[in-house]
């Protein structure tokens, strides 16, 4: 593995195999794996509250979650952090190898079919609650980072493709050939 990588994040947007490439990446590096997925859903059943429900999430939520995500990515070593905003909070630290995972087709337009699909077949969803997941809450999640981070501008998001050092289209790519990619693209 290159030496100047401490920590990878991996992004994208919700069904793009960011889970999947996050677990198979952290078994073969024997690395720490962190799913932001995972801690705010527990954060949303604490404050009995479905994940659709974002903007009724406390700022301080987030805010406190993306500051803790920043300091152990500047602080702390081998860890494989999957969540939507990693790659974009670790911009400027040094040492993170920053990976985001689209769905997309030749002409760069995003597979949202595909991105739905994945979550009735991966997660157990009904087509509703798939589509639920990957517009509504979507939609909600970009609306709260785009006041909390990118002060409410319209045209912000958080897969833009500069924050990265990888870009993987797993439209295009199956499992096993995100993680050949990725591995390649790490020195591994």
């Amino acid at each position: 593995m290159k030496d100047t990588i401490r920590n990878i994040t991996i992004s994208g947007r919700i069904g793009s195999g960011q889970t999947t490439l996050a677990t198979k990446l952290a078994d073969k590096l024997g690395w720490e794996l962190l799913e932001g997925g995972a801690l705010f859903e527990k954060i949303h059943k604490e404050l009995n509250m479905s994940e659709l429900e974002v903007s009724k999430r406390p700022d301080k939520f987030d805010l406190e979650y993306e500051e803790k995500i920043k300091k152990m990515l500047r602080d702390e070593r081998n860890h494989i952090i999957q969540s939507h905003l990693a790659g974009f909070d670790a911009k400027g630290i040094d040492g993170v190898f920053k990976i985001l995972l689209v769905v997309e087709d030749d002409d760069g337009e995003d597979k949202r079919e595909i991105r739905i699909d994945r979550l009735v077949n991966s997660r157990g969803f009904s087509i509703e609650q798939a589509k639920e997941e990957a517009v509504i809450r979507e939609q909600r999640n970009l609306e709260k980072w785009r006041r909390l981070y990118a002060k409410d501008d319209q045209t912000w998001v958080y897969w833009h493709k500069n924050y990265y050092d990888l870009v993987v289209n797993t439209y295009s790519h199956n499992p096993d050939q995100t993680l050949k990619i990725t591995l390649e693209a790490i020195g591994v």
